[in-house]
This record gives structure tokens, sequence and C-alpha cells, in this order.
């Protein structure tokens, strides 16, 4: 294991170790000694040292905004397919990563959460109720706001991307919103609106490139920004199969022919299985 040293705070093998040990743990239990107080998201645990936080991405497995169990290794993934994804779009926007000291844990700037997620799609597809395929088969046809053509099939392909913000929640399922409510309910200002737009086309258009490379589809996702010094930053995670769908390119058009659901390397497959038994997020 490297050194993991933050300003002679901590010593860096143990505070490694202190990581290992709580990566497979439920939220909110056990910090690491010397990091001050824990907090913790349905996935990651994070701590703040100045103008610096200390995330680290756990094992844990979530769907319909509730912990499942832990998944060896799930955190190493999502940690470092978002450094890979942080380094290859700072082009478009700075980020808040710092480095990445070990495969489970991320240094990064501390920047203020603006609290739209701002949830792209290339796709109309999803399982539960709110999802836009849900919407769309339900008889809507203008879902947060943008009016859909009649004819879609589930898993087909959207004209062109659209963007569907939603609200940050800190408990509780996301809400929807539309672009008239986010300017109207002053939650960021015109200019830092089409700022965050223009941003994430950019990001949504440079994964789909990169993925197509690699016999993927960027299906969906989501992007959260911060502010930093009254400038944008991109943070949380990028282009993980916890934020986004991915399809296996190669297969896609055959299986879309005969109804099947697209091979993916995301949890869909988690949420389509509790969708199955009856589950889509609501109730207990």
């Amino acid at each position: 294991i490297g050194a993991f040293h933050w300003a002679g705070e901590f010593e860096g093998k143990k505070a490694v170790m202190s990581v290992l040990k709580t990566v497979n743990l439920p939220a909110g239990r056990q910090g690491i000694p010397g990091l001050g107080k824990k907090h913790s998201g349905k996935v990651r645990d994070f701590y703040i040292l100045g103008d610096k936080r200390i995330i680290i991405t756990t094992d844990r497995l979530s769907a319909f905004d509730k912990v499942l169990g832990v998944f060896k290794s799930k955190g190493q993934v999502l940690n470092k397919l978002s450094q890979f994804w942080f380094e290859n779009t700072r082009d478009i926007i700075q980020n808040h990563m710092i480095f990445v000291p070990d495969p489970n844990v991320m240094v990064v700037k501390n920047c203020k959460l603006i609290p739209i997620e701002m949830v792209v799609r290339g796709y109309i597809t999803g399982v539960t109720n709110t999802s836009s395929w849900g919407s769309y088969e339900k008889g809507e046809r203008i879902i947060y706001g943008i009016k859909l053509p009649e004819g879609l099939r589930k898993n087909q392909m959207l004209p062109q991307p659209v963007i569907t913000p939603t609200t940050k929640a800190e408990k509780g399922h996301d809400e929807r919103l539309t672009e008239k409510e986010i300017l109207q309910k002053k939650i960021v200002s015109p200019n830092l609106w089409q700022e965050m737009k223009k941003v994430t086309v950019n990001l949504f258009k440079r994964g789909q490139e990169i993925c197509a490379r690699a016999g993927v589809i960027l299906v969906d996702t989501k992007y959260e920004f911060g502010l930093l010094n009254g400038k944008l930053m991109l943070i949380d995670e990028i282009h993980t199969p916890d934020s986004s769908r991915f399809w296996v390119k190669k297969t896609y058009e055959e299986r879309f022919k005969k109804g099947l659901e697209p091979e993916n390397f995301d949890k869909e497959f988690l949420r389509i299985w509790y969708a199955k038994r009856g589950y889509k997020g609501d109730g207990k």
C-alpha cells in the first residue's frame, strides 16, 4: 500500500489500513481516527479537512435509494473510473480531484454544492415509475418539460440527448425539475444554468465517443457541479456504473429488434430484478 499522508495530520499506512477496514461497513459506522467527523452517503463516506475533502468510495451497493449490501472491490472500480474520466475531461471543465492515494480514496477540493443533478439521456429507458420510459409508457409525452415524439419503444435512441434535471435530495428520492422551475426558484442564475447545460452536453458527448471506441454505449448519466471561488467545477463522480447506464454496443441492435433488454455493464439488472418482484422504489 502506497503512502497516504495529508499535511502531517495522520500517518500514511495506518490511515490507508483504516480505510480498508471501513469500505464494507454500513453508512454511519466507525470513522477513521484523526480525520474528524465522518459524513456518510449511500455509497461514499467523506471527511472535511480545511479546504479539502477525503472521499472514500465504499463497496456498498444501493438501488432505489436503499443500501442493499456490499460487493467486493466495487468501490475501487467506481473511484478509479472517476479518476480516468476526470483526467480525460479537464479540457471541458475543471473538476474537484486533486489526487488518488488509494484505489478507494480520492482527495478533492471542497466545493459548494449546486443542488441540481444534471441527468442527460441518449436513450429512453428505465424501470422506475419516474423514469423516462416509465412516464412515457403511462402516456406522458412532455417529460421534464421536454416534448417527446410518438411511437418510441423502450431502449430506443432519442433523436438527440435530452437534459432532465432533478433535485439533489439529502434523503429520499430526487424530484424532477424543469428549466422553468430552476430559473423561477432562482436555484442558479440564468448564466450559470446555461453554462451547466453546455458543459453537460459536452461531457456526455465526450463520454459517448470514448465509450464507443471500447464497444460500449453510454446510455445516460448524471453530473453534479459545485462552485469554488465562484467558478463552476465538476464534482462527485463521472461515468461510473452507479451514475450511468452502459450497454454492449455489439449486441444492442439485435436485442432491441427482438424486444430484449440490452446487455449491460451497470446495476440496471438489480433494478429490473426488484421491479419484476413488484418493487420500484416506493413504499417499504
